[in-house]
């Protein structure tokens, strides 16, 4: 049964790509449950992206708070830090800017919503080609018929069989923060992201391994929550090993909290 009673944040993170986020923010628009608020984390966007938050914001009747900072490199880490500082609500769906949402995305996110648990979803992810296109159309409306999608099994909602999915859930590898909900209590305890990382990578896994390392439980989602994925080039990767070196000390010790993460923002 949905959890209605439960303040939710649909906490979106951005940098300078303004035609992707628009695409979010409208699939937004059509959710069958709202979110109570809405935070979108900006990594140092230009004023495209203010300009079109602004516009959206006559859209929706609920708070949409923009939190940004100067662009100094990647920096997600610290931003979502700073954002979560501005959520009011008790449990928070985080995706990237450039995830478009099912129209019950955020309806299935609160059916699976429980005490002592964290939800990773899953996602499709949209070719190149039809990528473009739907920027250049604003076309939102996808199923498992749509063409232009592969990982295909990720675009059919049937959320009376996600149920029979299961995983090790003391397993942080492939946590990803594009499609991933949580408490924010349980942010909170574990401290959030680790403002340390700089550059892609492995924020997102870290993060769920202090989850996990602090008793808090996986449940993996599929069949509901549907996000597609617009394509884009791959982000550098030339941060990756010292970001990995974190990680890995994190599952070495064990560890449940850091010393530079959402007290210290």
């Amino acid at each position: 049964m949905q959890n209605k009673s439960i303040s939710v944040a649909l906490l979106i993170s951005t940098y300078n790509w303004p035609e992707a986020l628009e695409l979010v923010l409208a699939s937004v628009v059509r959710q069958t449950r709202m979110p109570d608020e809405i935070i979108i984390a900006d990594d140092g966007s230009k004023e495209e992206t203010r300009q079109l938050i602004e516009k959206f914001k006559t859209s929706f009747n609920l708070p949409i708070k923009h939190i940004w900072h100067e662009d100094k490199g990647f920096r997600k880490s610290l931003i979502l830090n700073k954002s979560v500082k501005n959520i009011d609500s008790e449990y928070i769906i985080e995706i990237d800017g450039d995830i478009i949402i099912h129209p019950k995305f955020i309806e299935d996110h609160l059916k699976a919503a429980q005490p002592g648990y964290f939800v990773q979803g899953s996602r499709a992810m949209i070719t190149e080609e039809k990528s473009q296109e739907i920027l250049a159309s604003k076309d939102i409306n996808f199923s498992i018929f749509s063409s232009g999608l592969y990982s295909k099994f990720n675009a059919l909602r049937f959320p009376l069989l996600s149920g029979i999915f299961v995983l090790d859930p003391s397993n942080p590898f492939h946590i990803k923060g594009c499609n991933l909900a949580f408490w924010k209590k349980d942010y909170i305890a574990v401290n959030g992201y680790y403002n340390s990382f700089e550059g892609w990578g492995g924020e997102d896994y870290e993060f769920g391994a202090r989850l996990l390392h602090a008793g808090i439980k996986r449940k993996r989602l599929k069949m509901a929550a549907l996000a597609f994925h617009i394509f884009h080039k791959i982000n550098s990767r030339a941060n990756t090993v010292p970001n990995d070196i974190i990680y890995r000390k994190t599952l070495a010790e064990k560890s449940t909290t850091n010393n530079d993460g959402y007290a210290q923002v």
